[in-house]
């Protein structure tokens, strides 16, 4: 099972990814959690040049594109493989970022980056992916709460910018139906519970053998 968690930033899905991971093992199910960039040694150095602030000049086209390359390393290196084996693999960001901080954050052409996107994936379309949702007001007051910690160069994009990518993740989210929203607003016990309940109705025995 492929299991993808999208949002802006600080709305908490990496909280919700590493409990997610927790509750796989104690049940005996082998995981891969990987991360978006990064996952393999060549996306973590295209990471590396993402996030560094010191590349404020970099041009959205090429922001994407690294992306994309990170990805398509990324599927090809770790995904398939580990989904090949039966591995349930969870991903923190998949192309869903893509569409919604350089298409629908940057103004890059929806059509391009559908058709890049695909590329880049290959046929790897995750099962469920969980849309922890927040408004950029609280991102804001979350963002507040890590002053002690340098922001990269995504983070400290507009707030319109965030407003963009939020409004392009719900409009995903209304698109397909393996999006499932939660309120990110919630406390962290009731969000990993709604997770785990949605997971054990699209994927029957992958919880409840063990």
């Amino acid at each position: 099972m492929f299991i993808t968690f999208e949002g802006i930033d600080f709305c908490g899905k990496s909280t919700q990814v590493e409990l997610l991971q927790k509750f796989f093992i104690n049940k005996g199910r082998e995981v891969k959690v990987i991360r978006e960039p990064g996952g393999t040694l060549i996306s973590e150095r295209i990471r590396d040049i993402l996030l560094d602030r010191k590349n404020s000049e970099m041009k959205m086209e090429t922001e994407f594109l690294l992306f994309s390359s990170s990805r398509a390393q990324l599927v090809r290196e770790i995904i398939i493989p580990a989904l090949e084996k039966n591995i349930v693999v969870i991903s923190d960001r998949f192309h869903d970022s893509s569409t919604a901080y350089q298409g629908f954050g940057r103004g890059l052409d929806i059509s391009k980056i559908n058709v890049i996107n695909s590329f880049a994936i290959s046929n790897v379309i995750p099962d469920i992916t969980f849309l922890i949702d927040i408004s950029v007001e609280e991102c804001l007051k979350r963002k507040a709460l890590r002053s002690n910690i340098e922001l990269d160069r995504i983070e400290i994009s507009s707030n319109t910018f965030y407003q963009k990518v939020r409004e392009g993740y719900l409009k995903l989210a209304n698109e397909e139906k393996r999006f499932v929203v939660i309120n990110g607003t919630q406390s962290i016990e009731k969000i990993h519970k709604i997770i785990i309940e949605r997971i054990s109705l699209i994927k029957k025995g992958l919880i409840d053998e063990n």
